[in-house]
């Protein structure tokens, strides 16, 4: 929907393909969708969910295994995305290293995009 032709909308570390097929083996998901909503202290965050059934107009991403689908309303605040796992002595868990987002909170859990505003009021 936003992409560009022959460029995924957001890419994978090999840490991330490991853990999305992994999580989709053992729960039987299609994949992993992807998306954003109002929230946090910084106005957006991310939402991450395994589906069983992939939506008509999500855009699909597989790379070694994985896949992930954008849901449609966050196509154009992820693309160029990538997506990673780490894991650290506190806590593991999916980063997204976004060029998208102009600031983050202390906490890390929220987001603001440039012209956030306009974005929203354009859908």
């Amino acid at each position: 929907m936003f992409g560009i032709p022959g460029k995924q909308a957001v890419t994978l570390t090999p840490a991330a393909v490991r853990q999305i097929t992994r999580l989709m083996e053992r729960d039987g998901a299609k994949g992993l969708r992807v998306g954003v909503k109002k929230g946090g202290c910084a106005g957006m965050e991310y939402t991450m969910d395994y589906v069983e059934e992939i939506e008509e107009h999500d855009e699909v991403v597989e790379q070694d295994g994985a896949r992930v689908l954008i849901a449609p309303m966050a196509q154009m605040f992820l693309f160029g995305t990538e997506i990673d796992y780490e894991t650290t002595l506190l806590e593991s868990g999916f980063r997204f290293r976004n060029p998208n987002v102009t600031e983050s909170c202390g906490c890390g859990e929220s987001i603001k995009f440039a012209d956030m505003d306009e974005r929203q009021s354009a859908g």
